[in-house]
């Protein structure tokens, strides 16, 4: 009998592999048992980047940079490469998702780099609970880009632990607390107190138009010396534009810290919890069923160190196969702080992706 149950069990593996190969982004899912399954999914992504400018090179671009006159670098690498694997039994689900953005290696012999968490939780009926993105973020705002994710300064872009409820389009989440910047004596805040969760509530609209989020973060910070309250909210969606094409937008204000900008704000400046104002825009038009282009823009504005950080970029991509495409960008990198000289970085990127 049990002979007879692990045959049957192999030919429903081997059908349902089969079945998922010659279907796009589809993953591969295998059922175990009438309750469960496991998946396994990701994509194969190289890039070739240059830069060159007044902003030394990265891999992808951030809240920050470092000025560096008359600099230009060239590198090709498959670190945004990822894997995913789902697991479900019944109403049980547990995901989790590694990539090789996790730093080490070098690039004399083998550029070994590290494998990281990018998430990892578990969620039952209304519920999750581990790491994954922060429940401020709308991820369905965010821009198609080569660039890892586009103009990062002006997104909500945050991976934590958290506790999530879901109800219909609500959301709240106690999430990870982490005091980041300096004391009221210019030191290092410390995180040694982070006892209090942070607090987040969003509520997402949605219909066949699109969809609208509005979130608000809470945060208490405390380093010993310095001890704030912040809040901070942002409004962000995306709009169908007739036919595949879509605009899609986030605006955020106030003290939202740590979660909007990449490291533009550090929250605690000098012992005050820094406000900043960051948007970004993005237009995406197809130009058949499966080439397409993105042209985008973000910014962030800081009210106490006086940083303001930009990025533009525009794209196209070209579907080989309804499992791989290829992409070009052109954009350009701009840090406009009060207390330093103007300075900018342009890059292009081209890029070959194998979606499974």
């Amino acid at each position: 009998m049990l002979l007879k149950k692990l045959q049957l069990n192999k030919i429903a593996m081997t059908v349902v592999l089969a079945a998922a190969a010659t279907t796009a982004q589809a993953g591969y899912k295998i059922k175990l048992t009438e309750k469960d399954t496991i998946e396994f999914g990701g994509y194969l992504k190289a890039d070739a980047r240059y830069v060159t400018g007044d902003v030394a090179y990265r891999d992808f671009w951030i809240g920050s940079g470092t000025p560096s006159a008359d600099s230009s670098q060239f590198k090709i690498h498959a670190k945004e490469t990822r894997f995913n694997t789902k697991y479900t039994h019944g109403d049980v689900m547990a995901f989790i998702e590694l990539d090789f953005y996790g730093g080490g290696g070098n690039e004399i012999v083998s550029n070994s780099y590290h494998p990281r968490i990018r998430h990892a939780f578990i969620k039952y009926d209304k519920w999750l609970m581990g790491q994954t993105w922060t429940t401020f973020m709308n991820t369905s705002a965010l821009a198609e880009t080569v660039d890892f994710a586009g103009a990062t300064m002006g997104l909500v872009f945050n991976r934590q632990g958290q506790i999530r409820y879901t109800n219909g389009g609500l959301q709240l989440s106690i999430e990870n607390p982490e005091t980041w910047g300096t004391d009221i004596n210019g030191e290092p805040a410390s995180t040694t107190n982070d006892s209090v969760p942070d607090i987040i509530g969003k509520y997402t609209f949605k219909g066949d138009w699109g969809n609208v989020s509005v979130g608000a973060v809470l945060q208490k910070v405390d380093s010993e010396v310095s001890n704030e309250t912040g809040a901070g909210y942002s409004v962000a969606g995306r709009i169908k534009a007739g036919g595949k094409n879509d605009f899609r937008f986030q605006i955020h204000g106030g003290q939202t810290g740590r979660y909007v900008g990449v490291v533009a704000s550090q929250g605690l400046v000098n012992g005050e919890y820094e406000d900043q104002t960051a948007f970004s825009v993005a237009y995406r038009h197809f130009w058949n069923e499966g080439d397409r282009s993105s042209v985008f823009y973000g910014s962030v504005d800081t009210d106490i160190s006086n940083k303001k950080r930009s990025q533009f970029g525009v794209n196209y991509f070209k579907a080989l196969t309804k499992n791989l495409s290829v992409g070009v960008e052109y954009g350009r990198f701009m840090m406009d702080d009060d207390a330093t000289d103007d300075v900018s970085s342009d890059y292009v990127q081209l890029s070959a992706k194998f979606g499974f």
